[in-house]
C-alpha cells in the first residue's frame, strides 16, 4: 500500500493508521500532512520538539511547579510566563494553580478537533523525546526530561493567556500576608509584548488583492513563548502555513489558501481589574454588610538545598471572591482579577482562524469563540477583503459602572480600574453575547471593515486608519484621542508615503518593514545638531549630522543617537508643540532644544560612549549585534521609542554597545494574494528555527534577518515537492 501526496510520489505506508509525512524544505520548515487532527498534532509536536525540545520541556517543568527542585529558590526563572524573579515565586504561583485544578475545571471549553491535536502533540513530543537523540547542550543530560502529557500543554496555554494579567503579579500573589505594612509591588506597566501588523486590501494594492504585514515583538530568551513556523495540512479540510508557539499546536498567525491574518498585543487595554477589599479583620472582608472569610490555601513545593537535598517549603496564598489577595495596606486590601482566569478557549480561536477563507469570516471566527486573551487580529483576502477585531478578555466595567465604583484617581488616564469590593453591584458585569461572565461580548468590543488598510503597534483601537478613527467603547477597552506611539506614528507615515508614490506591491511591503527609517530621528536631528554646535560638542555634532536617519547596520551616528533619546525622554515637556488629539500622527513635535535636561542628555550620551571607548560615529551593526557559534551577527533596527518600525532592542554594554537581542521583531511574513487561491508569501524567523546551537536552522535566518532578506514560502504541493530536502514518516 502507499499514500500518494501529489508530485512528491508514492510514500510508502502501513495499512492502518495512515502516517503523519513531514517535508523539510529550506531553512528546516517543515509540512506536514495528516489523516485528522490528532495526526497532525502528532507531526506538529514531533518537529517542533526537534527543533526546541528543550523550551518545551522546560515550560513543562515551570508549570508544574519544579524549578526550585532542580535549580534551587533564589535563581531567576526563564520562559516569558511570568514576572516572577525567583523561582520559588514561580513554583509557588502554578503549585497553586495546578493544585486548584483551574485548568481542569476549564477543559470542557476545549473543541473536539483542538483536543485531538493536543493528544497527538503530546504523543509528537515524546516520540521525539523516546528517539533519545537530543543535541542541545541547555537539556540533553537534564535529569528533568520527562513525557510530556495533555495538561502540560493546557497548563501552557493558560499560563500564555494569564501572562500578561497575574502572571506579572506573581511576586505579589505569593508574597503578600495579612497584615504586612509593605505593600506588594504595583502592577508593571513594563511586562508586556508588542507587535506591528499592516492589512491592505483593495484600495491599497495594485492588483486589488489582500496583503499582510506580521511583525510581532516577542522576548528573545523566552523559550515558553517561542515562535517556531510550520505548514500544517488534512488534506481536503486543513491547509495553514505561519508561525506559532513551540509547545502549541496550531498557529497564531499565517495564512490558508484564500485568506492571512496577524495579530497584535493590545498593551492599551488592561485585561484585569483590582477590587479594594473593606477589612473586617486582617482575614476577612465586607461585601453589602456581610462578612466574608478570605480563603487562605497553603502550597508546598520541594526546594533543592546547597547539599543537592530536597526540603519542601510551604507558604499561604490568600484570595477572595474577586481573585488572588496581592496586598494589604492602611485597613483595605487589594485583590486581582483576571479576565482570563477562566478562559482556555485560545487555540478554539487559532484553528477557526486557520479554517475562515475570508476576512470577513476571520472576524466573524474571533467573534464566535472568543479565546484570544490580549489579541488584536488584521484580517484580509484573495479578493482582497479587509477586517479588524478586537475581540478579546476584557473586563465588564462599562464607563457607567467605573463612575459609581472605580476609586483610582488615575483610571481615565492609566485605565487601570480599581473597583469597591464591598459592594456586589461594582463586581463584573455580563453581556448577553459573552461566552463567559464578566467580560465584555462581542458587541461591546471594536470591529472595523474598510477597503484600504489597517495598522497596528499596540497602541488602542482608536486610529487603525487615521481616516476613521473609532469611539463609544468602555475606557476599560482602551483610551481615545490620546498620543500615540512613535512606532504608530512612523507605520502610517510610511504607510501614507508609499501610497503616495503608488499603490503596494508585495515587495513594497517588504521594503516598508526594512525600511529601518528612525521616525523620531527624522523629527528631531537637525534641531538636535544646531543644539550640539551651540554646545561645543565636537566630534559628537559631526558624528548626527551625517548621520542617514536610519537604523541600518552601516548608519553612522545612531548609536550616539539612540543613547541621547534613552535619556531626554526621561524628561517631561520635550516638545514645543504638544499633542492634538485632532492631528494624532504628526503631533507632539519640535524639540525642545532650550529645556536644559534635553541639552544635558546629548552631553552624557556623547561622555558614555567616550567613557566606553566607542567611536561616537560607529556603525550601527558594530554596536548592535548577536554572536551564534562564536560568529558576530550585526542586527539593523531600533527601539520602539525611537519610532523604528523594525523594532527590536538589546542589552546595554556600556563598552560593546547592545551586545544581544533582549525584545523585538521574531516572526515576520508578508502574504500577497496574486490571484483567487493564490498565496504568495515570504517569511523571516529572526532568532531562527531552533534554541538548539548543534543545530543547522540556529542561526541561518537570524543572518538573513541581519541582511533584510526573506524565506521564500513553500506553499503550493509543487513547490514542496520540488524542494523537499528531508522526509520523515511518523507511524
Amino acid at each position: 500500500m502507499t499514500v500518494a501526496l501529489g508530485l512528491l510520489g508514492a510514500v510508502p505506508a502501513t495499512a492502518s493508521p495512515a502516517p503523519t509525512v513531514i517535508r523539510y524544505t529550506e531553512y528546516g520548515i517543515p509540512h506536514i500532512v495528516a489523516k485528522d487532527y490528532e495526526s497532525l498534532g502528532y507531526g506538529q509536536g514531533y518537529a517542533a520538539a526537534r527543533d526546541n525540545i528543550c523550551a518545551i520541556e522546560e515550560t513543562a517543568l515551570s508549570t508544574s511547579a519544579q524549578r526550585s527542585a532542580w535549580y534551587g529558590a533564589d535563581a531567576a526563572p526563564i520562559g516569558g510566563l511570568t514576572r516572577a524573579s525567583t523561582n520559588l515565586a514561580s513554583d509557588l504561583y502554578f503549585q497553586h494553580l495546578n493544585d486548584s485544578k483551574v485548568v481542569e475545571s476549564l477543559l470542557s471549553q476545549v473543541d473536539r478537533d483542538v483536543r485531538d491535536a493536543v493528544r497527538g502533540y503530546a504523543n509528537g513530543v515524546n516520540k521525539l523525546l523516546g528517539e533519545g537523540r537530543i543535541t542541545d547542550p541547555a537539556c540533553k543530560t537534564a535529569g528533568w526530561l520527562r513525557p510530556l502529557t495533555e495538561i502540560d500543554i493546557y497548563r501552557h496555554q493558560y499560563a500564555i493567556s494569564v501572562a500578561f494579567g497575574q502572571g506579572g503579579e506573581v511576586d505579589a500573589i505569593t508574597s503578600a500576608q495579612p497584615g504586612s505594612a509593605a505593600a506588594a509591588k504595583a502592577v508593571d506597566p513594563e511586562f508586556t509584548i508588542g507587535s506591528n501588523a499592516i492589512a491592505l486590501g483593495s484600495a491599497a494594492t495594485a492588483n486589488g488583492r489582500g496583503v499582510s504585514l506580521a511583525n510581532p515583538h516577542l522576548p528573545w530568551q523566552a523559550t515558553s513563548l517561542r515562535m517556531w513556523q510550520a505548514h500544517l495540512t488534512i488534506p481536503g479540510k486543513f491547509n495553514v502555513s505561519g508561525a506559532g508557539t513551540a509547545g502549541q499546536p496550531f498557529l497564531w498567525m499565517g495564512h490558508n489558501e484564500t485568506a492571512a491574518w496577524s495579530g497584535t498585543a493590545t498593551d492599551a487595554t488592561r485585561t484585569f481589574t483590582l477590587f479594594q477589599l473593606k477589612l473586617a479583620s486582617p482575614t476577612s472582608y465586607l461585601v453589602d454588610g456581610k462578612i466574608e472569610q478570605m480563603r487562605r490555601d497553603d502550597v508546598t513545593v520541594s526546594v533543592r538545598q546547597a547539599d543537592g537535598s530536597l526540603k519542601p517549603v510551604t507558604k499561604p496564598q490568600w484570595s477572595s471572591r474577586y481573585g488572588p489577595v496581592t496586598s494589604w495596606k492602611n485597613g483595605v486590601a487589594y485583590a486581582f482579577a483576571d479576565a482570563n482566569a477562566q478562559n482556555l478557549r485560545l487555540t478554539n480561536t487559532l484553528a477557526a482562524l486557520a479554517k475562515a477563507k475570508t476576512a470577513d469570516t476571520m472576524i466573524a471566527a474571533t467573534r464566535e469563540t472568543q479565546g484570544l486573551p490580549w489579541m488584536n487580529i488584521l484580517a484580509t483576502d484573495d479578493h482582497g477583503g479587509l477586517g479588524y477585531t478586537q475581540t478579546h478578555s476584557v473586563p465588564n466595567v462599562t464607563d457607567a459602572k467605573a463612575a459609581r465604583c472605580n476609586t483610582s484617581p488615575t483610571f481615565q488616564r492609566d485605565g487601570l480600574a480599581v473597583l469597591d469590593g464591598s459592594r456586589s453591584e461594582c463586581a463584573w458585569g455580563t453581556d448577553r453575547d459573552a461566552l463567559r461572565p464578566g467580560v465584555f461580548g462581542p458587541s461591546n468590543l471594536p470591529v472595523l471593515k474598510r477597503d484600504d488598510y489597517f495598522e497596528n503597534s499596540n497602541d488602542s483601537y482608536w486610529i487603525m486608519n487615521p481616516a476613521q478613527p473609532l469611539t463609544g467603547f468602555a475606557r476599560i477597552v482602551g483610551p481615545v484621542e490620546t498620543e500615540r506611539k512613535a512606532r504608530t506614528r512612523d507605520g502610517f507615515t510610511e504607510i501614507a508615503d508609499q501610497l503616495a508614490k503608488s499603490k503596494f506591491t508585495a515587495q513594497s511591503i517588504r521594503d516598508l518593514m526594512f525600511s529601518n527609517r528612525d521616525y523620531i530621528g527624522e523629527q528631531v536631528v537637525d534641531d538636535t545638531v544646531r543644539m550640539c554646535r551651540e554646545l561645543a560638542l565636537g566630534k559628537a555634532c559631526d558624528a548626527l549630522a551625517v548621520w542617514d536617519k536610519r537604523n541600518d547596520v552601516d548608519s553612522r551616528g545612531v548609536l550616539l543617537f539612540d543613547r541621547f533619546w534613552d535619556r531626554a525622554t526621561d524628561s517631561a515637556d520635550i516638545w514645543k508643540v504638544p499633542f492634538d488629539p485632532k492631528d494624532p500622527i504628526n503631533t507632539p513635535n519640535t524639540l525642545d532644544t532650550a529645556n536644559p535636561k534635553v541639552r544635558q542628555a546629548l552631553a552624557d550620551a556623547a561622555a558614555e560612549l567616550t567613557a566606553g571607548g566607542i567611536p561616537l560615529d560607529a556603525k550601527w551593526g558594530d554596536t548592535q549585534y548577536v554572536t551564534r557559534n562564536g560568529k558576530r551577527i550585526p542586527i539593523s533596527g531600533g527601539t520602539a521609542r525611537l519610532g523604528v518600525f523594525n523594532s527590536i532592542g538589546g542589552a546595554w554594554d556600556p563598552k560593546r554597545g547592545y551586545t544581544e537581542m533582549v525584545h523585538g521583531a521574531t516572526y515576520l511574513h508578508v502574504v500577497a494574494f496574486t490571484g483567487p487561491g493564490r498565496p504568495d508569501a515570504t517569511t523571516v524567523l529572526a532568532y531562527s528555527q531552533s534554541a538548539d546551537p548543534t543545530s543547522p536552522h540556529y542561526s541561518d535566518q537570524t543572518e538573513l534577518y541581519s541582511k533584510k532578506q526573506w524565506v521564500k514560502e513553500r506553499f503550493s504541493e509543487r513547490d514542496i515537492a520540488a524542494c523537499t530536502i528531508e522526509l520523515k514518516i511518523l507511524r
